[in-house]
């Protein structure tokens, strides 16, 4: 099972995550604030992250910009506001689920089966030694490499941007529906809605800049890649 470093001041949730956590068989690891975490996470490593957003000495954001710095691994930020701009700040940090509290400890648990069973699947296809790279106009991206450029400079996209770009370029000039974006992005157990895929498809076209053109919006169906000009 997993190994999940639990972040928030709150004993109460910690204890009631930990109960479900352990219940499921994963061992957990505990950090009143952000500061501790990333004291941990400097010794430790983890499959998981459950980081709170509001706690003292310092905040999550600020726990999760200097843990990504060394380490990929998978966060889920925990949050009693439910403001898109929190959201959009934790998916730009490079967070892969953003979960309101009161939330259900079930739900959580499924949502940490299904962001490990992604990664684990990714991981697993990042295998090809053959270089796949699509380049349109200034816009290149190296799948292989998992790597963005924008007119020569390296973008700076969060794990879930990657995947949404890859997903529309290996389907350019495909409308796709958002029911489809979402189940192939995020796959079939997600437990968000629709804003999540809108966020994202925001912070996307932010990163990708002047090429953000390429991302067509089709009216009360999804979005498609358009390379047709």
């Amino acid at each position: 099972m997993y190994h999940i470093l639990l972040v928030d001041d709150e004993e109460k949730i910690r204890s009631l995550i930990r109960k479900y956590a352990e219940f499921e068989g994963h061992t957990v690891t505990e950090a009143e604030n952000g500061m501790d975490a990333i004291t941990i996470c400097r010794n430790q490593s983890f499959d998981i992250i459950i980081m709170d957003i509001m706690m003292p000495v310092l905040d999550g954001f600020s726990a999760v910009a200097e843990i990504r710095k060394s380490a990929s691994t998978p966060i889920i930020m925990l949050s009693a506001r439910g403001e898109e701009y929190d959201k959009i700040n934790g998916f730009r940090l490079g967070i892969d689920d953003y979960v309101v509290k009161p939330f259900s400890p079930k739900e959580l648990m499924l949502r940490i089966d299904a962001i490990m069973k992604r990664t684990t699947a990714g991981s697993s296809q990042n295998t090809d030694t053959d270089r796949d790279i699509f380049t349109l106009e200034g816009l290149k991206v190296d799948f292989t490499a998992r790597i963005v450029y924008i007119d020569g400079e390296r973008a700076d996209l969060s794990p879930k941007e990657y995947d949404l770009l890859f997903y529309l370029i290996k389907n350019a000039n495909i409308a796709l529906t958002r029911e489809k974006l979402i189940t192939k992005v995020w796959g079939y157990d997600f437990f968000g809605d629709d804003r999540t895929l809108d966020t994202h498809i925001k912070l996307l076209r932010r990163s990708l800049g002047t090429y953000a053109k390429f991302i067509v919006t089709l009216r009360g169906v999804g979005y498609r890649f358009e390379t047709n000009g």
